[in-house]
């Protein structure tokens, strides 16, 4: 069988408030310029939030969610040939994005944190991405007991797989994400990644979101992981990508396509000379 690569899913936060790009997109213009850019450079799939879910970052009011991402989910898919995912924890705004035009909704929370979101997603046409997920932003980081990380993600996101199916959502639609960055420590996320095959027991699609996190940053300068610019985060999440291509991956979540487009390239070109 020949290798696909992943599809790529670009990031645009339309919040005043993400660890990375908080208020570039808050205006309708510049995030609609920007899923022109990230589309042009390969972006199958453009992943819209409205909502920052960030370490110690607060709640947003249903209204104000929907007003920052329906209007431009509806720009997109009028004007752009891409899939659109709405990356949200909230039921009612994803039966809304799914209604203005989203193929997919992305649920970090895996269906933990709104109780309505897996019979709503039920009765949805769309795919939805399941995250590994142990509570919100303000407490995550307290939630970091694991005695084998991979192991209980693996587990942990069965149950929750487990959910969905039960409660009406074909697993033929399911998409599963490791949750890199959520109730995990540096070391954890590490070690996450170093077996993300495991996850591949589960039988699903997985997509992986570790673009530009602290992770990422605390290898590159330990002491000051704050300090890592942007694009520093940029070439290590393009590095990483290149190597979990050896898996069997169906999206990668990123906030710069172009880098991580040109790193599936060199990988696809050193696999067609082998």
């Amino acid at each position: 069988m020949s290798w696909q690569p992943p599809l790529i899913m670009g990031v645009i936060n339309v919040t005043p408030d993400s660890f990375s790009d908080g208020g570039q997109f808050l205006g309708f213009e510049d995030a609609l310029n920007q899923a022109r850019l990230l589309a042009s450079q390969g972006a199958q799939i453009l992943d819209l939030g409205g909502e920052s879910t960030r370490p110690g970052a607060q709640r947003v009011p249903l209204p104000e969610e929907q007003n920052r991402v329906l209007p431009l989910i509806k720009a997109i898919k009028g004007e752009l040939d891409v899939q659109v995912s709405i990356d949200t924890m909230n039921s009612e705004t994803a039966a809304a994005a799914v209604a203005a035009g989203a193929d997919i909704v992305n649920d970090v929370s895996g269906g933990l944190s709104d109780p309505q979101m897996l019979s709503v997603v039920a009765g949805l046409d769309c795919k939805y991405v399941l995250s590994h997920w142990r509570g919100h932003s303000d407490v995550m980081d307290s939630l970091t007991g694991y005695s084998d990380v991979a192991r209980e993600v693996v587990g942990e996101l069965a149950e929750q797989v487990a959910m969905a199916v039960a409660n009406g959502i074909g697993r033929d639609r399911i998409i599963v994400d490791p949750g890199l960055g959520f109730a995990k420590d540096m070391q954890q996320n590490w070690d996450l990644v170093a077996r993300l095959d495991e996850l591949e027991q589960l039988g699903l699609p997985i997509l992986v979101g570790a673009s530009r996190k602290r992770f990422l940053a605390h290898a590159l300068d330990a002491d000051n992981p704050q300090e890592v610019d942007m694009g520093r985060r940029d070439v290590a999440t393009a590095v990483l990508t290149a190597l979990l291509l050896q898996r069997k991956l169906w999206g990668v979540r990123v906030h710069n396509v172009q880098a991580t487009a040109d790193a599936i390239s060199v990988v696809a070109a050193l696999k067609g000379s082998a």
